[in-house]
């Protein structure tokens, strides 16, 4: 079905089934995850992680209007590249807030133009080091990335959503449009980096690295690959995600790297619908601390402190 791959795929949604019930919103094409509110029979909803998208933004209040009454909220973050605007979503959502910008590549410029010098050397270097190429078979990938993802959750001390299973990955690996890049030294795979490509703009989902993977700059020679083929398949945009963390930093050393390669930049809203005002007000009553004022659904505040993401 014309764009029901990558993040707006029901596969994709399907992924992340351990987090919430999957479910399909028909008028849009987009997916949601449905799940208990703690310490209350209430159900609510969230977008998948890291971003909604679908294939019919006009049509996203429709769905909205069939889930009120039946779910207390939804929160979600809206896809940079969806085809809508500000005051669509403002229409839609009680609450639109500017969340990240996320790095963006137009691949119809040059690398040579547009890649920071200090990211060209480190890619020819890693590049003479390494043989990169893209997978054949994704899904036949699965043992090889989950060595090296292991390695990222330890590193950067991932928890939540963001650390992914196994099983998630077995499903993310299948899902219609997805990319896999593959690093190589000798016989051993030192990294990858796991893309979406929807129509003609490619999202950057994952990349994990061994310890080697990381000494030889693995890094700057898959996305110079990767950047390479999506521009000869014809892809238009880029989409890099934005820095580590929930609350990104213009100087966190992903954020960093990503603007190495970035042409620009997009905002990410974080939206939210109240959807039962009755019960979200009783449930905000009831408080969760540990959390800020302004977190969506409030009474969800409390899990913010122990969010740990990566985009």
């Amino acid at each position: 079905m014309p764009g029901h791959v990558g993040y707006a795929s029901p596969a994709y949604a399907e992924s992340l089934s351990e987090f919430g019930s999957p479910r399909r919103l028909p008028a849009c094409g987009g997916s949601i995850l449905t799940r208990e509110v703690p310490g209350s029979v209430q159900r609510d909803a969230m977008g998948p992680y890291p971003l909604f998208a679908c294939s019919d933004w006009s049509a996203l209040g429709e769905d909205l209007a069939v889930l009120r009454g039946e779910l207390v909220a939804l929160s979600l973050v809206a896809d940079p590249f969806g085809a809508f605007e500000l005051s669509d979503l403002r229409r839609f959502f009680d609450r639109v807030a500017a969340y990240k910008d996320h790095f963006v590549v137009d691949l119809s410029k040059p690398m040579s133009e547009y890649v920071h010098r200090h990211h060209r050397r480190n890619a020819e270097r890693a590049l003479s080091a390494l043989d990169v190429k893209v997978c054949a078979d994704p899904p036949a990938a699965l043992e090889e990335w989950c060595g090296l993802y292991v390695n990222l959750v330890r590193r950067h001390h991932i928890r939540g959503i963001a650390a992914f299973s196994r099983e998630s990955f077995e499903k993310q690996l299948r899902v219609p449009g997805v990319m896999a890049v593959r690093a190589t030294q000798g016989a051993d795979v030192v990294g990858m980096t796991l893309w979406f490509v929807d129509g003609d703009v490619a999202y950057y989902h994952l990349g994990a690295y061994s310890d080697t993977g990381y000494r030889l700059g693995g890094s700057f020679a898959l996305f110079w690959r990767a950047l390479d083929h999506l521009t000869e398949w014809g892809v238009r945009w880029a989409s890099l995600g934005a820095g580590a963390g929930v609350r990104a930093s213009a100087d966190d050393g992903l954020s960093r790297f990503k603007r190495g390669w970035a042409t620009g930049t997009r905002a990410a809203y974080l939206c939210g619908s109240i959807l039962d005002p009755d019960r979200y007000a009783e449930l905000a009553a009831g408080g969760s601390e540990g959390g800020p004022v302004d977190y969506f659904p409030a009474y969800r505040a409390g899990e913010f402190a122990g969010a740990s993401a990566v985009t």
